[in-house]
């Protein structure tokens, strides 16, 4: 059994597991599997909260189709 929470705001939903308790061995297809609205849970994707070594904790996020975000830096 695999604990998760799903939560929602601004129109998104996401599946949130906390990586300190629960192992994620294939994200990609988990994310797929719990996005299908009709199989799975349902959520525009899913975030993997996993221990960090420069911060309390730090997130990897997958969209619904199994892809990783990439994350995008800007500069003013």
């Amino acid at each position: 059994m695999l604990t998760f929470s799903k939560m929602h705001g601004i129109g998104n939903d996401y599946i949130y597991i906390n990586c300190f308790k629960e192992t994620v061995t294939d994200p990609e297809k988990l994310s797929v599997f719990l996005s299908d609205v009709r199989f799975g849970v349902g959520s525009d994707g899913l975030v993997l909260i996993l221990p960090s070594e420069v911060a309390d904790f730090r997130m990897r996020i997958f969209n619904a189709d199994g892809s990783e975000r990439s994350e995008e830096h800007t500069s003013e």
